[in-house]
């Protein structure tokens, strides 16, 4: 066994009733079993095959400290970060590290039925509810990192959104990485929308130290039929920051899902989605932007089971690497034996604006069925010489020719993302990172 898996081994021994004692029975339920899944299991090492472009031994092998024992860690939110989106009326909630934030809620009542809390306090409360959903599809058997979050994390989000309520507020999840150590986070959240429910979600990931930070993160979004869920996830933090996140979906029929992965800065990130059809006529659209620099790296992997007929998937991936960076995409649109009537398209496009950035693509098709439509494609290239020099004959400099072409580039991913204040501030947000004026200290923040 690697000292890498070995000393999470230990520390569950050691630290097992700590754990149990902090959080609810719902969570500790599951823990046993995937501390054995974990052992069994290992990191991922790069010969399987959705772990290939990153080396988890690597990064879960320093040794970090965790607030296992729930201890208040003071912090205000408001002065550490606000990610504020001039126009965007939200509901507006934080998690810090991986508690949820009690002390500031929002003023605006929420629809009678809908939940907007704490996990552990939630299972506490709900714990049929919370065990209906809670670990269903986030399978710890078939994922060492899932495994990891599940058998150590204590607390996160629940939202719960009843039949045919609407939101008509986003709800705006502040996640900060907040300590005066180098820490270790295991966060979780868990989605619920009901038949015909709809909400929207954007969650923001800020670093508030100077501090190196391990998180690991599981999102389970079940959508109910006919039910819709917009949920955007934007990272903004630092070099020193490592994030993996794995989001689980599952869709019901004829229920739509957007969802959008937005990296402007960073260190190293791992994100996975597993989104599955399991009703007819359901669509989902996932999206992804990621402008890295300096030593940054970013794999974005994703799996999409068309488990059932008549589904719709569309997936865009843009990337803008500079200097040394690193990216990685691997996408894989499968289609099971009886889904007939599918149509997928994914597309994955990217920019190399120096011979040290280096970019992995793999977009992949597994069909069984025989009446679908299925495309997909990928590209990995530098700036256009001829539009550069088109730019430069109308009097705009190089330099500033190559940022309009930047911006211009990921816009696309941009100009999909449905909440139309969220959309403009992205633009202006991704501009200034193509400046950059978001990456030019360890703690800058989205501010207006």
């Amino acid at each position: 066994m690697a000292s890498s898996e070995q000393q999470y081994i230990d520390l569950y021994a050691e630290s097992r009733q700590a754990l149990f004692g902090h959080s609810a029975e719902v969570m500790n339920a599951l823990r046993d079993t995937a501390f054995e899944d974990f052992k069994r299991q290992g990191f991922p090492s790069r010969k399987v095959e959705r772990y290939k472009y990153t080396d988890m031994q690597a990064l879960f092998a320093p040794n970090y400290g965790l607030n296992l024992n729930r201890l208040d860690i003071p912090v205000n939110p408001y002065e550490v970060f606000r990610c504020d989106v001039p126009n965007l009326s939200t509901s507006l909630y934080f998690v810090v590290n991986d508690m949820f934030y009690k002390r500031a809620l929002p003023k605006a009542t929420l629809p009678e039925g809908v939940i907007v809390d704490s996990l552990c306090d939630s299972a506490s409360k709900y714990p049929e509810l919370i065990k209906r959903y809670y670990g269903k599809i986030a399978a710890t058997g078939q994922d060492a990192i899932t495994a990891l979050n599940t058998m150590l994390a204590q607390d996160g989000l629940f939202v719960y959104v009843p039949k045919n309520v609407k939101l008509s507020r986003a709800v705006q999840v502040i996640n900060i990485l907040r300590s005066d150590v180098d820490l270790m986070v295991n966060r979780r959240v868990l989605i619920v929308l009901e038949e015909g429910a709809e909400a929207k979600f954007l969650f923001c990931d800020d670093s508030a130290d100077d501090r190196r930070f391990l998180s690991t993160q599981v999102i389970e979004a079940y959508v109910g039929e006919n039910a819709s869920l917009d949920l955007y996830c934007l990272e903004e933090t630092h070099l020193k920051n490592t994030r993996v996140s794995n989001v689980y979906i599952e869709q019901q029929a004829s229920s739509r899902v957007n969802h959008d992965v937005i990296t402007l800065h960073n260190g190293i990130t791992r994100n996975m989605l597993n989104l599955t059809f399991q009703g007819q006529g359901a669509e989902c659209w996932c999206n992804g932007c990621v402008i890295a620099d300096s030593t940054q790296q970013v794999d974005n992997n994703t799996l999409i089971d068309h488990a059932v007929p008549h589904c719709d998937s569309h997936e865009l991936y843009k990337y803008v690497l500079d200097e040394k960076a690193v990216g990685a995409f691997a996408g894989k649109v499968l289609v099971r034996h009886d889904a007939q009537k599918t149509t997928s398209e994914e597309v994955n496009q990217n920019l190399c604006m120096t011979r040290q950035a280096h970019m992995y693509t793999q977009p992949m098709l597994e069909i069984y069925a025989d009446d679908v439509k299925c495309s997909h494609g990928s590209t990995v290239g530098q700036l256009n010489d001829a539009a550069l020099f088109y730019m430069q004959q109308r009097g705009i400099d190089e330099h500033e020719a190559k940022l309009l072409l930047e911006f211009a580039f990921v816009g696309e991913v941009i100009d999909n993302i449905q909440l139309e204040p969220l959309r403009d501030r992205l633009h202006y947000l991704v501009e200034k990172r193509f400046r950059g004026e978001l990456g030019n200290c360890v703690n800058c923040k989205l501010r207006h």
